[in-house]
């Protein structure tokens, strides 16, 4: 096993004592409806959990709630579309490289999948070139999934995620989960139009990874954010509070009209800017998925 996804494991391990591990093992399930009637094994009964697969006589047996969990009727596929333009090697909210959040969000998916007998798969790339890597439902091929994103860094192309989303309509119909790993995007006419063809056909989850402050409380400027020519921007911002109070409020809007757009499509999101918020944050992005659905 790959030393990437390794450190994944172990912030798993840490986060997650074995109840916590149960509960997302059973928010990830809930993702994909139909099972056989194969009996796998039993598990502590978790809120959102299906009453019906409450085992009742292991459950009088032990005195706590234990629910039967069933082998899928065939694997399912976990598809990660990910920006690996170089704005995944600027700086993120907490001060981290961006594409460090984005290869730990992607194992902690991606290890719950291969927990489940599912696959993961992978389009990314950067400007118009995608880069499209098969299905599989193994470790190692989870860890070179991983170094593709890790390999995102100043050398690359511009980030243009819709040519990404865009690539995967035209090529992917059968249904699967999306699992989408992003920069903070403009939701304009055109990612409105390739959303509204994925959800027609496919499960998505939306992970932003989100952009450090760029003046004001909480920026992080002269800590290497700067990918794309912005140091003009941050000088100006530095010296003009006005300046920096409308930026500050233009991001704002950014983000409230894309929250909306995704909120409208039906798609949850999670925007996270450090790699210690992440098994908390994927927790929650799924439980909201569960319940939206």
């Amino acid at each position: 096993m790959g030393t990437l996804l390794t450190a994944v494991k172990s912030k798993m391990y840490i986060f997650a004592h074995r109840k916590a591990r149960g509960m997302l093992d059973g928010e990830y399930a809930s993702i994909f409806r139909g099972r056989s009637l194969d009996f796998d094994d039993l598990r502590d009964y978790v809120p959102g959990d299906e009453v019906r697969d409450i085992d009742w006589k292991a459950t009088a047996r032990t005195g706590t709630p234990l629910i039967k969990r069933y082998l899928a009727t065939r694997r399912q596929q976990v598809l990660f579309v990910a920006d690996t333009g170089r704005n995944m090697a600027a700086t993120a909210r907490g001060g981290e490289v961006k594409k460090d959040i984005a290869v730990m969000a992607m194992g902690v998916i991606g290890s719950l999948a291969i927990r489940h007998g599912d696959s993961v798969a992978l389009v990314h790339g950067d400007g118009g070139a995608s880069v499209a890597l098969p299905a599989k439902g193994t470790e190692n091929h989870l860890e070179q999934l991983l170094r593709c994103m890790d390999g995102a860094s100043l050398t690359r192309g511009p980030s243009e995620l819709c040519a990404r989303l865009e690539y995967v309509a035209a090529h992917y119909k059968q249904r699967m989960l999306l699992v989408v790993v992003a920069d903070e995007v403009a939701a304009d006419p055109r990612l409105a139009k390739v959303l509204r063809r994925l959800r027609a056909q496919h499960e998505i989850l939306w992970i932003q990874v989100d952009d450090a402050a760029l003046a004001g409380p909480g920026s992080v400027h002269g800590v290497g954010m700067d990918v794309a020519g912005m140091d003009p921007v941050l000088m100006l911002l530095a010296e003009d509070p006005e300046l920096a109070r409308s930026y500050a409020e233009a991001v704002a809007d950014r983000a409230r009209a894309l929250a909306q757009m995704l909120q409208a499509s039906g798609i949850a999101m999670a925007g996270i800017g450090t790699t210690d918020e992440v098994m908390a944050k994927i927790f929650a992005l799924l439980e909201r998925h569960r319940r939206a659905h």
